[in-house]
């Protein structure tokens, strides 16, 4: 068999064939370095033909197993790079020694790693034409497990997400943002190569050559290069890639699906599967416009070409911002354009701190803390310093002082003190442990525009204390005037209220038919309102959204108001374990926990 995604498919069956040899070369001062694995077997490392000492760590629950090796003596006292092989992955440097690892990885491996398992399944893809049996033969989909030495096809559109530590499970490497790495690709029959060498941003590369069979299209985190015929295989065609700026192991994302694209703007065409491809077109069209505002807050746009890869429904997150292809979930697609959690963490819980602790799993800590609390310390300082005017001088000196590297909250912290060098006194006035290092909600509430919040609180406030005898004063014309957003923050403002009686959702069904509303974040508020008041009617339909996607921030909430409420908790039980197979495993995990399947 031969795999459409060289980097990661060991094209082998047999028992006794030894998987493909391949090289990760980095470049390392220590003659006993570290590199990051997880669920891999090494058989063998050699440096330079010469065999050498290797060994694994302790396994870590969560940041799997420490890979260390030792040089050799002699070239401990030179520039080396490491070179780990990986099925079907050849990294390597050049001019250096060179270090071989024979690996294998370990079974129901990228069960763990990938977007989606089974999107050949009617569930997660959005098409549902290629259930999993009636894949043919020779499409060697990119990502297959390994059971007792055979392979598997698993997936019909295929995606790496290896944020935020999980590119460690594909080729050992050091699995940082601290470190950016370039690479490059090309298919090699009999072989398949992957180089992956580490760099300076001044003249790192990367190129990939991706060979597939023609039906379907290969997409990376990199500028397209052309395509040509396999001159190997009339069957398939080549793709390659080139990547001109260093970027950390986590954006390094590979796509193999059968795609279409659209071209909505200069440097933009959105990708995804034929039946959503014109409904995506139509909502990102506005992207070239989105992509000026933002060079005018930041600077240029560096990476050349802004891609848009809208998902199957089973992909977990709302976004991931790889460079040159940004992974889109089909949740966006609201038809109005209008969508381009201390609550219920506790506020005691540590992950609500802006600065976390390193030791937790980034999977679990993972939620909207980050970005709401950050929010609310950013829009709290540029209030504090002068007002947007001011402080937009302050983000894009920051951009061009840190473009390219990796820093921590103190090298933020000092950058503005440095920048606003004359305004330390305010700067010192602020509580920085309490923002950073405190959990719960911020410790100042910044000054809001309260205007188009104040219509959406007036709402809630009339629906909350509505007696049986004031609900026929609720009409359509109450929402005539609400934007989407609004519709959400008057959702949102009940749900953090006691349960509306029973009558109360009905009747707002009758006069805002909120079920005929295809926005995502709209239907997902409005159905937890529904289950919070105990409306049997609406079982179904939250069930339905709980399982037709897999982003994180519906599915796991409507499961957990399905499990609380009695008469829909076996039933959300039993739809789980149905669904769980063709689920993200990281939602499955979480789901999993929520519902007492899992410890």
């Amino acid at each position: 068999m031969r795999s459409c995604c060289p980097s990661i498919l060991a094209p082998f069956k047999e028992s006794h064939t030894p998987p493909e040899t391949s090289l990760l070369g980095l470049e390392t001062l220590s003659s006993e370095p570290v590199l990051d694995t997880r669920d891999v077997q090494v058989f063998k490392v050699t440096i330079n033909g010469q065999d050498a000492q290797f060994a694994f760590g302790e396994k870590h629950s969560f940041k799997g197993t420490p890979l260390e090796i030792t040089f050799p003596k002699e070239l401990r006292s030179s520039r080396s790079v490491i070179d780990a092989v990986s099925p079907g992955l050849s990294i390597g440097g050049q001019g250096s020694p060179i270090v071989m690892i024979d690996m294998a990885k370990a079974e129901g491996l990228f069960q763990a790693v990938l977007v989606s398992p089974l999107w050949g399944s009617s569930l997660a893809s959005a098409s549902g034409r290629f259930p999993i049996e009636q894949v043919p033969e020779n499409w060697d989909l990119s990502f297959c497990s390994m059971m007792e030495n055979e392979l598997t096809i698993a997936y019909l559109l295929n995606s790496m997400n290896l944020k935020s530590t999980h590119c460690r499970a594909i080729f050992p490497c050091q699995d940082t943002p601290a470190v950016k790495l370039t690479y490059y690709a090309e298919v090699d029959e009999p072989k398949s190569m992957c180089v992956l060498t580490k760099d300076n941003c001044n003249n790192g590369w990367v190129t990939f050559q991706i060979s597939v069979p023609k039906e379907l299209v290969a997409l990376m985190s990199a500028n397209r290069d052309g395509e040509m015929p396999d001159p190997e295989d009339s069957s398939r065609k080549i793709y390659r890639f080139s990547q001109n700026i260093p970027i950390p192991c986590y954006l390094f994302a590979l796509v193999v699906g059968a795609l279409e694209s659209r071209k909505i703007g200069p440097r933009t065409l959105v990708w995804a599967e034929k039946e959503l491809v014109d409904k995506s077109a139509y909502e990102f069209s506005e992207t070239e416009a989105m992509l000026k505002t933002a060079e005018d807050l930041a600077g240029p746009y560096v990476w050349g070409q802004y891609d848009l890869l809208v998902l199957p429904p089973s992909f977990p997150f709302g976004g991931m911002e790889n460079p040159c292809l940004t992974f889109v979930t089909p949740t966006l697609l609201a038809g109005d354009r209008s969508l381009s959690n201390i609550n219920t963490l506790g506020d005691k819980n540590p992950v609500t701190n802006l600065v976390l602790d390193l030791d937790v799993d980034p999977d679990v800590a993972f939620s909207s803390v980050p970005y709401e609390k950050g929010f609310a310390l950013l829009f709290y300082l540029e209030q504090l310093l002068g007002g947007p005017d001011v402080f937009m001088g302050f983000l894009k000196a920051y951009v061009q002082q840190f473009a390219y590297k990796s820093i921590v909250t103190e090298d933020w912290k000092k950058f503005l003190y440095s920048y606003f060098k004359d305004k330390v006194d305010v700067l010192d006035k602020v509580d920085w442990n309490s923002w950073l290092h405190a959990p719960g909600m911020p410790p100042v509430k910044p000054t809001y525009d309260m205007t188009l919040a104040n219509a959406c609180v007036a709402l809630s406030q009339r629906w909350i204390e509505a007696k049986e005898s004031d609900l026929g004063s609720f009409n359509s014309a109450d929402l005539k005037e609400m934007s989407s957003h609004q519709l959400i923050e008057f959702l949102a403002l009940l749900l953090l209220e006691a349960p509306l009686p029973l009558s109360h959702v009905k009747r707002m069904q009758e006069v805002y038919d909120f079920n005929a509303i295809h926005n995502s974040e709209i239907r997902f508020r409005w159905l937890r309102l529904c289950i919070r008041s105990k409306w049997e009617e609406a079982i179904p339909l939250a069930l339905k959204m709980a399982t037709d996607q897999g982003r994180i921030k519906f599915t796991r909430p409507l499961f957990r108001d399905l499990y609380s409420f009695v008469k829909s908790r076996d039933l959300a039980v039993k739809t789980f374990l149905e669904h769980r197979p063709s689920m993200h495993p990281v939602t499955s995990m979480l789901v999993g926990i929520d519902l007492k399947q899992d410890q």
